[in-house]
């Protein structure tokens, strides 16, 4: 059985990553990219669809403990036990051709006996590979199809059901690693390297990485682990960013809402390119840009919500039946099929982006304009039409209040690169346009009854992503609707204090309900909260959910209440993006309260520091 999803830890080596539990257990890793089929697939089934143990034997169960090096993706894990102390560092090396993963049992104390298990299971943890001994050095080689590995360990193994084991002995200041590495089936296996010396470039890497960083203050050191985070979910040659790492943890345990996210969503575009550049990390926001630019170019009408980490658009879905899913939640998703969905919002998450591309200093090339204007001739004879909406419905199209806000966004802020920029285009038009959308959405959205946003265009449920609103710059902060709105979510759209997205007992989304509250419509709510001056409120808040982050900074999609536990995919990029962006707008309110409060986010200002002083 899997360990709870909170007990996970992330190592990456900017071309795929491992879930590797509080245990000592990797059981969750596709090579040889994020989305390519998993050798460890334990995390949605059991020990025998795939996993990688490394843990003491010991008759009394260890204290174990556990964290990053410094600012770093190098995992390390002690095990106390009566008879010693051990401690397992786990990383992927980078840049080295070639992806690997290293564990390395260092001994602190007594003699511990130790205890290796490794089941390789290719393609989701069906596929039985081939293995044998390595001919000219202590090692195996496993291969099945179009997939290799080598094994390499001073350690003598041995096989057994389908499966290969190994036990020894570790004292004080004695090392032992083992080096799993990856390479198609009909390539040379990659050759030896030294672990110790890769450890030591691998720190230096994110070391230096790190160092980079600008963030300071109260905060600062959970907003560099997300940020950390982000880097490792980037696929370093493209430089798309995955929302997760995993598919199918599921939204509510037991239950069906269980999704792919090893894609890159557009809508992630905005919030990631501003989070990377404000912290500091503008190479990777150039390669974010970059990658958006390209995926994005074609004929307007083909733009979809989100693509594969190399910008393919076929991203299929299908189950698979012999993986009986985390706890059971069925069914196991491979692909995604909202990559055909008509989402609105994302043409104003495009246009954002690449505004505040612009402001913060990453200038585009005509080309990118010209795409730009296409794209917002297409979305002026669409955007009256029902979509399925930033969260992906599948109960049918309706007109959804967010989307309809964020094609105000997207004339807004291309209105705004015109002006700055001094870039050719139909101001008047666009500006006839925004004002016609805005109109639209005050008049059709609002619900005077119930004194709300509604969810929907004369609706009368409840959504979070209205709580972006004031953040886009749609309406001020201090606005009685938006106050309103703010309140009812408060008082009718929370668990626990925690935000959901809607409530799924009530809206028809297509789907059985139920699931957890949602991390980043509470981050949002925080937000909300600074902007309407209740400082002690939202810091409250955001401390609250910054304790639910597991022992090493990591979140997920989202937390159950009624449970304690985290659930959905994990570590989800829109949970940390969001905590890096609330945290960073919190401290800018305390270091200047008076001058920040009431401004509007993300609203095509004259600068980079002033985009950042509020923002989703």
């Amino acid at each position: 059985m899997p360990a709870l999803i909170e007990d996970y830890a992330l190592v990456g080596d900017g071309l795929t990553a491992a879930l590797i539990s509080r245990d000592g257990s990797v059981d969750w890793l596709c090579w040889p990219r994020f989305d390519s089929g998993a050798c460890f697939a334990a995390l949605l089934g059991t020990e025998a669809n795939g996993c990688w143990r490394l843990a003491p034997v010991s008759d009394t169960p260890p204290i174990i403990t556990r964290r990053y090096r410094g600012e770093t993706l190098i995992l390390e894990t002690d095990f106390e036990t009566p008879e010693g102390a051990v401690t397992i560092i786990d990383f992927m090396p980078r840049g080295n051709g070639w992806s690997e993963l290293i564990r390395i049992v260092v001994g602190r104390r007594g003699t511990v006996r130790m205890k290796m298990e490794l089941v390789l299971r290719f393609d989701y943890g069906f596929s039985i590979p081939w293995v044998s001994r390595l001919t000219h050095e202590n090692g195996i080689k496993a291969i099945v199809g179009p997939d290799a590995v080598v094994l390499r360990t001073p350690i003598e193994m041995h096989g057994e059901n389908m499966r290969t084991l190994a036990e020894f002995d570790v004292s004080a200041d004695e090392r032992v690693p083992f080096s799993l590495a990856y390479a198609a089936s009909h390539l040379r296996l990659p050759p030896p390297r030294d672990p110790f010396t890769a450890l030591a470039r691998t720190e230096n890497f994110w070391l230096e990485w790190s160092a980079r960083g600008t963030v300071q203050g109260r905060w600062a050191p959970q907003i560099r682990r997300s940020l950390i985070t982000l880097k490792a979910l980037a696929y370093e040659p493209t430089g798309g960013i995955v929302a997760a790492p995993t598919t199918s943890l599921p939204e509510h345990l037991g239950g069906s809402r269980n999704w792919d996210y090893r894609y890159c969503w557009l809508r992630d575009a905005t919030i990631t390119l501003l989070a990377m550049m404000r912290g500091g990390y503008y190479e990777e926001a150039r390669a974010w840009r970059t990658w958006l630019a390209r995926v994005t170019a074609g004929a307007p009408e083909q733009l979809q919500i989100m693509y594969g980490i190399a910008g393919e658009r076929r991203l299929p879905e299908f189950e698979i039946e012999w993986l009986p899913g985390y706890e059971n939640s069925k069914p196991v998703r491979i692909g995604n099929n909202a990559v055909g969905q008509l989402q609105l919002d994302v043409y104003g998450e495009v246009m954002n982006a690449l505004h505040l591309a612009r402001v913060g200093g990453l200038q585009a090339d005509d080309t990118a304009w010209n795409v730009q204007c296409t794209i917002l001739k297409h979305l002026e004879t669409i955007w009256e039409q029902p979509d399925e909406g930033i969260w992906e419905t599948r109960g049918g199209r309706q007109h959804f209040t967010f989307s309809k806000v964020m094609a105000w966004v997207a004339f807004d802020r291309a209105i705004k690169s015109a002006e700055m920029f001094d870039l050719p285009a139909p101001l008047e038009h666009w500006r006839e346009l925004r004002a016609r959308i805005h109109a639209d959405v005050c008049a059709r959205a609002w619900n005077p009854a119930l004194n709300v946003f509604a969810q929907t265009y004369g609706g009368s449920d409840l959504d979070a992503s209205v709580l972006l609103l004031p953040l886009l710059g749609f309406l001020p902060p201090s606005d009685p609707r938006i106050k309103h709105t703010v309140a009812a979510i408060e008082r009718d759209l929370t668990h626990d204090g925690f935000v959901m997205r809607y409530r799924t007992t009530e809206f028809n989304d297509g789907l059985p309900p139920g699931e957890g509250t949602f991390l980043a419509c509470s981050f949002w709510l925080v937000d909300n909260l600074a902007l309407q001056g209740r400082m002690e409120e939202a810091r409250a808040m955001y401390e609250r959910l910054l304790a639910l982050a597991n022992d090493v900074g990591l979140l997920a999609e989202e937390y159950d209440p009624a449970s304690g536990r985290l659930v959905g995919n994990f570590p989800q990029a829109f949970s940390h993006v969001a905590l890096v962006h609330t945290g960073l707008n919190l401290m800018k309110h305390e270091q200047a309260m008076a001058r920040t409060a009431g401004q509007p986010a993300l609203n095509g200002g004259e600068s980079l520091e002033k985009l950042e002083q509020d923002t989703p």
